[in-house]
């Protein structure tokens, strides 16, 4: 009995696993979309304004992330994929368009860009791919969940308020939760993540050049504050203590990606427990940048006086979602909990009852100093036992 040949369009075994220069240009989209979902949770610094940027969020990230996996499993070199991921940046610059009238007049802009992404990507994938069934029929099941998904997404369309919220998260949770779980479809069962064709070496390193490209969003905020803030002293300190909270994301997360991608084991890991797990873990850390830029935003516009709290809120939750979502990747990679970062969290939530009583321009240099005592305290652990932390147990 013979295998199925494999589709032309598959990347092939010993392919070069590094991103291209067309992946790295569609990234370039992403920094308009996190700007528009930024200065869109500034405007509206509550809880639903924080729900609706979530949603909005997530589901920007889903086409990133499927995006990613396309040119994982996918030739990223023929013309009929870059084409496909040209239309998909295009596609998410309509979404990004649509953003900040999301959950107002602009919808059914946000539905149509959204699901015109999905219907010109397997109209590729599916028919590209029918000489191998079992590779056909994983974006036959992306596809199933997509139709599945757009009954609430096109509901949620013609309704507003609540309504829309509620039919959307709803949407966007079931179009994450499908992945983690394999995409289970009637008759075609469900994928075995830990067998399908992911390069450690490809995902990691797109997963880091979205991470840069949202604390390029953050300097992009730190420029624009600066440069509206007509060199007034205290807007001008604000500037530069949000711009050293670009430097200490940066640190953190780089240097710790380092020690974990310095063993040989941890790429094995990443075969074994690829894409969704650790594209998860990257989404809440890059929400947590978002938080921050929306932070650093309304403090170099006005750094001094009363600190509302929803203030309190962005300044310090975002630094502590940065670090959630590294705790999560440690432990996606290791296996372990990355106590460092735990402790970080608990000394923000420990602070912040006393923030409120403290100017804007405060409460971001205290959260800079946990982000900086979370970096001191990581760097000057031993090398060995960081090694041995980046080796899960057998």
């Amino acid at each position: 009995m013979t295998s199925s040949p494999l589709p032309r369009i598959l990347r092939r075994r010993g392919e070069p696993g590094h991103p291209t220069f067309l992946e790295l240009f569609f990234d370039l989209v992403y920094v308009f979309m996190l700007s528009r979902l930024a200065a869109g949770l500034a405007e509206d610094l509550t809880v639903r304004g924080a729900a609706e940027t979530a949603v909005l969020l997530m589901a920007a990230w889903w086409v990133w992330v499927l995006t990613a996996w396309l040119t994982d499993l996918f030739n990223p070199r023929l013309p009929v994929i870059q084409a496909t991921v040209l239309a998909v940046m295009f596609g998410t610059l309509v979404m990004a368009i649509a953003v900040p009238q999301a959950f107002d007049g602009y919808g059914w802009l946000f539905v149509v860009a959204y699901f015109s992404i999905h219907i010109v990507r397997d109209a590729v994938l599916i028919p590209g791919t029918r000489v191998n069934r079992p590779i056909q029929a994983r974006s036959i099941r992306v596809f199933f969940w997509f139709v599945v998904t757009s009954v609430p997404w096109v509901a949620g369309a013609f309704v507003g308020g609540t309504a829309r919220l509620a039919l959307w998260a709803l949407a966007v949770a079931v179009d994450l939760g499908s992945a983690r779980i394999g995409w289970p479809t009637p008759r075609l069962g469900r994928t075995e993540l830990a067998s399908q064709i992911f390069t450690g070496t490809h995902l990691s390193e797109r997963h880091r050049e979205i991470l840069v490209i949202a604390l390029g969003e953050l300097v992009l905020s730190v420029g624009q504050g600066l440069a509206g803030s007509g060199f007034e002293a205290a807007r001008v300190t604000a500037s530069a203590v949000a711009f050293g909270s670009v430097v200490l994301l940066f640190l953190l997360y780089f240097h710790r990606v380092e020690q974990l991608l310095a063993p040989s084991g941890v790429t094995t890991v990443e075969r074994v427990r690829p894409g969704t797990a650790t594209s998860y873990s990257h989404l809440v850390m890059v929400a947590g940048v978002l938080l921050v830029s929306t932070g650093a935003s309304t403090v170099i516009e006005r750094p001094l006086g009363a600190v509302p709290p929803a203030w309190v809120v962005a300044l310090l939750g975002g630094p502590a979602l940065f670090l959630l979502g590294g705790c999560l990747l440690d432990g996606v990679l290791t296996g372990r909990v990355l106590w460092s970062r735990v402790l970080g969290i608990v000394l923000l939530g420990a602070v912040s009852p006393a923030m409120i009583r403290l100017p804007p321009l405060a409460v971001l240099a205290v959260a800079n100093a946990v982000l900086l005592l979370v970096l001191v305290g990581e760097a000057a652990a031993p090398r060995s036992r960081l090694v041995r932390a980046a080796v899960p147990a057998r």
